[in-house]
C-alpha cells in the first residue's frame, strides 16, 4: 500500500527551480533512502513534501490526502513529521519543555502518556529532561528531536541527515533507533543521508537524485551492487569488495 506519492514534481525556492519532473512512491511501513551528491536536491525534496518550498506543478499525496500546497502545520496534523538537520529544537528550553511543546495539541493526560512512551523508547533522555537542549551533544539533540516527533505518533517520519556531524558510534545508535521505529512500531521512514553505506543497509528502496532528477530507483540492494552508479554519484569504491566504505 502506497503511503506517500509524489508525481511529476517541479519545485524550488521562489523563482529558482531545484527539482524537475520528480516522481516517488513510498510504501507503508517501509524505509526509503534518498541519496545523491551534494546539491542534487535531496533536502529540497523533503522540504517540498512538508510544504516548505515553492511548488510550480506536480502533486503530492499523503495517506489518501492531496497535500500539494498545504502549510506544514496542516501536513503535520495529518500524521507526518519532518526532522530537519538544523533548527530542529528549542535550544533555550530543556528537553521536557521541548516535548511539551511538541505535544501542545494533546490533552494533559495524553501528553503525560505519550511522554512516558517516548522516554521508554529513548531512555537515554531520562537523564537529560531538565537540561537545556543547547547543552546537549549532537547525538543527544538528535534523540531529542526524534522524541519530539514521536510525541504525535506520526505515520511517516522524514529524516534529513540524521547522522550529520556525529561520531561513528553515536551515528550507529541513531540508525538503530530508526530501524526500531520501522521494525517494532511499523513506522514509515524516508531518510536523506550522506552516509551511503548505512542508508543502503537499513533501507528497503532507494532513490538516487542527480541535478534535481531521479537517476535511479529500485531496491537498495540493487543500488549497493551497482558499482558504476556508486563510483560516479555516491563517492563509493566497489560496494561488494569494500563494505567499510562510506561517503
Amino acid at each position: 500500500m502506497t503511503l506517500l506519492e509524489v508525481s511529476s514534481l517541479n519545485a524550488g525556492y521562489g523563482k529558482s527551480p531545484i527539482l524537475f519532473d520528480l516522481s516517488l512512491e513510498v510504501s507503508k511501513e517501509s524505509i526509503s533512502a534518498i541519496l545523491g551528491p551534494n546539491g542534487s536536491g535531496k533536502s529540497t525534496l523533503l522540504k517540498s513534501i512538508f510544504g516548505l518550498t515553492t511548488i510550480y506543478n506536480g502533486s503530492i499525496n499523503f495517506n489518501g490526502n492531496d497535500i500539494t500546497g498545504m502549510k506544514p502545520y496542516e501536513i503535520a496534523r495529518l500524521g507526518m513529521a519532518y526532522l530537519p538537520q538544523v533548527e530542529n529544537t528549542y535550544l533555550n528550553l530543556n528537553v521536557r519543555e521541548n516535548l511539551l511543546m511538541a505535544g501542545y495539541i494533546l490533552s494533559k493526560e495524553e501528553t503525560n502518556a505519550r511522554m512516558q512512551e517516548v522516554l521508554d523508547f529513548l531512555p537515554v533522555l531520562k537523564g537529560f529532561l531538565e537540561k537545556k537542549v543547547l547543552t546537549l551533544s549532537g547525538g543527544e539533540r538528535q534523540m531529542a528531536i526524534m522524541a519530539m516527533a514521536l510525541m504525535r505518533r506520526p505515520a511517516l517520519m522524514l529524516f534529513d541527515e540524521p547522522s550529520a556531524s556525529l561520531a561513528s558510534k553515536v551515528a550507529d545508535k541513531i540508525f538503530e533507533k530508526i530501524k526500531e521505529l520501522n521494525r517494532d512500531f511499523g513506522m514509515t521512514i524516508v531518510i536523506v543521508e550522506q552516509d551511503t553505506r548505512r542508508a543502503l543497509e537499513i533501507s528497503d528502496e532507494s532513490y538516487l537524485l542527480v541535478s534535481g532528477k531521479v537517476n535511479f530507483h529500485g531496491k537498495s540492494k540493487e543500488l549497493a551492487e551497482n558499482a558504476e552508479l556508486g563510483r560516479l554519484f555516491l563517492g563509493l569504491r566497489s560496494h561488494i569488495q569494500d563494505k567499510r566504505v562510506s561517503v
